[in-house]
C-alpha cells in the first residue's frame, strides 16, 4: 500500500480529471461552431461569435484535454519506467492547481476577443509566462525523475517524453516572443513573412510535439502493458524516434506553399515532410507487428481495438499530411474544408483513441479494480469511430468541391462561380459534419460516464477495505 501511495496516483488522477472537463468544454463549444456555420443566427453574442468560439475550441482541446493528459499520463509512465516517485510530487500537485487556473483564463480571455493572432499560439503574453512556468515546473520533475530513476534502461516512452519537453519548450518560447503593448495586448516580436515562417515553424511542430510524440509514448507504453505483448522491436522503435525529431522540425514551411516565403524554403519543408512517412511508419509497423498473428485479439480485447485503430490513423494522418503538403496537391485543396477534415482525423482518430485507451488502462490500476464496463467502452469505441470517420469524409469532400469551384473558369477566362454558389454548396455537407460531431461527443460522454463509475467503484472498494478491519 505504501509503495502504491508513494507514486501519487491522486496527481495522476487529477490530471485526468481535469483534462476530462476540458474535453467536455472544448467539444461543446466545437458542436456549436459547426453549426454556426449553416445557422448564423447562434452568433448571438460578440463573446459567443465563431471567431472567438473557434479560438476557445482549438485552445481548450489543444491545452486543457491535450496537455492535461499528457501531464498526467506522462506522470505515470515516468514513474513506472524510473521505479521511482516524482522527485518533486508537492511541485507536481501544485502544478495541477496552476493548470486548471490558466486554462479557465485562457478560456475567458479568448472568448473576450483577447488574441495574439497566432494560430495555435492565440493567448496573451501574461498567459504564455504562466504557460512557461508551468512546462518548467514539468520538465524539473520529468527530467529530475529520469536523472535519479532506479531503473538504468530507457525505454523508448521516456525518450519520447524527453523529445516533447525539450522541443516544446524551445517551439513555446520562440514563437511567443513578442513586445507587450498592455496588460492584454502585444506584437509579434518578428513582422511580415520572418512573423509567417517563425509562426508555422512552430505551428507544425506544436503539433508534432504535443499531438505525436508524447502520444506515442503513450502507445508504446500502454499498448503493450494493456496486451501483455512484448513490443515487436526496440531498435525500430529506437530508429523511427530519432528520424522523427530530426525530421519534424524542417517541416513548418509546407504550411506556407504558393506564399512570398522563399521557394527553397518551401521546397525545404515539403522534403522533410516527405521523408516523415517513414519514421511515422515505423511506429505504426512496430503497432502491427507487435499484435503479430493473434489479430483475434481485436476482437476480445477492447484497448487493443482503440490502440490500433489509433495509430492506424496515426499512419493514414501522415501519409496524407505530406499529400497535401505537394505544390500541386496543395493549389487545389488549400484554405478548404480539406484542411480541418486532416486535422480531425488526427485529433479524434490518432489521439482521441490513444488517450482514452491509456486512461481506461490506468484509472483501473490505480484502484486495483476492473473498468466498469467493457460494453462501455465498445460502445465508445464504435461512436468514436464512425464519427470521425463521418467527420473527416465530409471535410475532404467538401474540400475538393471548394478547390474545384474556386479555380473553375468559363470559356471567357472568368470565374465560373460567385462566392456565394460556392457557400451554399457547403451546407448538405456542414449539415453531416455537425451529426458526425454530435455522434462523437455521445461517445465521449459514455466514455466520460465509464471512467467516472470506475472510478466510483474503485473507491467503494478501497473504502470496504479500510472498514474491514474495523469491523473485525
Amino acid at each position: 500500500m505504501n509503495e502504491e501511495y508513494r507514486y501519487d496516483y491522486k496527481t495522476v488522477e487529477g490530471y485526468i480529471l481535469s483534462a476530462i472537463v476540458w474535453a467536455v468544454v472544448g467539444l461543446v463549444v466545437g458542436l456549436l461552431i459547426s453549426v454556426q456555420l449553416f445557422a448564423p443566427a447562434l452568433n448571438f453574442a460578440p463573446w459567443a461569435s465563431f471567431g472567438r468560439m473557434r479560438t476557445v475550441h482549438t485552445n481548450i482541446l489543444g491545452f486543457g484535454l491535450g496537455i492535461g493528459a499528457v501531464f498526467g499520463l506522462c506522470f505515470y509512465i515516468v514513474m513506472r519506467l524510473t521505479r521511482r516517485p516524482l522527485l518533486f510530487p508537492k511541485l507536481a500537485r501544485l502544478q495541477l492547481w496552476l493548470f486548471n487556473v490558466g486554462i479557465l483564463l485562457a478560456l475567458v480571455t479568448l472568448a473576450m476577443g483577447y488574441t495574439q493572432s497566432l494560430e495555435y499560439a492565440e493567448m496573451e503574453w501574461p498567459l504564455d509566462i504562466a504557460i512557461v512556468i508551468l512546462w518548467v515546473m514539468f520538465a524539473v520533475n520529468v527530467i529530475g525523475t529520469i536523472l535519479v530513476r532506479r531503473e538504468e534502461q530507457m525505454y523508448i516512452s521516456l525518450w519520447y517524453i524527453i523529445a516533447t519537453v525539450v522541443a516544446i519548450a524551445v517551439l513555446y518560447i520562440v514563437n511567443n516572443l513578442a513586445i507587450p503593448a498592455g496588460p492584454l495586448k502585444s506584437y509579434h516580436l518578428f513582422a511580415g513573412v520572418n512573423s509567417a515562417n517563425v509562426e508555422w515553424w512552430y505551428g507544425h511542430n506544436v503539433v508534432g510535439f504535443l499531438f505525436t510524440t508524447p502520444i506515442l509514448a503513450m502507445f508504446y507504453y500502454f499498448f503493450p502493458k494493456s496486451t501483455g505483448l512484448p513490443i515487436y522491436s526496440h531498435r525500430l522503435s529506437i530508429v523511427a524516434f530519432w528520424s522523427l525529431v530530426f525530421g519534424y522540425l524542417w517541416t513548418g514551411a509546407h504550411h506556407l506553399v504558393y506564399s512570398p516565403l522563399p521557394d527553397w524554403i518551401q521546397t525545404l519543408g515539403i522534403v522533410f515532410t516527405l521523408f516523415l512517412i517513414a519514421p511515422s511508419w515505423g511506429s505504426v509497423v512496430n503497432g502491427y507487428a507487435t499484435i503479430g498473428e493473434d489479430w483475434g485479439r481485436m476482437k476480445t480485447d477492447y484497448l487493443a481495438k482503440f490502440f490500433i485503430l489509433g495509430i492506424t490513423f496515426y499512419g493514414l494522418q501522415t501519409v496524407q499530411g505530406p499529400t497535401q503538403g505537394l505544390r500541386v496537391v496543395s493549389q487545389l485543396i488549400h484554405f478548404t474544408d480539406w484542411v480541418p477534415g486532416h486535422v480531425h482525423m488526427g485529433t479524434m482518430g490518432w489521439v482521441a483513441l490513444t488517450v482514452t485507451a491509456s486512461i481506461y488502462y490506468v484509472i483501473p490500476k490505480m484502484y486495483g479494480t476492473e473498468i466498469f464496463s467493457v460494453k462501455l467502452a465498445n460502445l465508445h469505441f464504435w461512436l468514436v469511430l464512425v464519427g470521425q470517420l463521418i467527420y473527416s469524409a465530409t471535410g475532404w469532400i467538401t474540400g475538393i468541391q471548394q478547390g474545384a469551384m474556386w479555380k473553375a473558369l468559363t470559356p471567357e477566362g472568368t470565374l465560373k462561380y460567385t462566392f456565394m454558389e460556392t457557400l451554399v454548396k457547403n451546407y448538405p455537407y456542414w449539415h453531416v459534419r455537425s451529426l458526425a460531431g454530435a455522434i462523437f461527443i455521445v461517445g465521449m460522454v459514455v466514455f466520460v460516464l465509464n471512467v467516472l463509475l470506475t472510478i466510483q467503484k474503485g473507491r467503494a472498494l478501497e473504502a470496504g477495505k479500510s472498514a474491514a478491519p474495523a469491523a473485525a
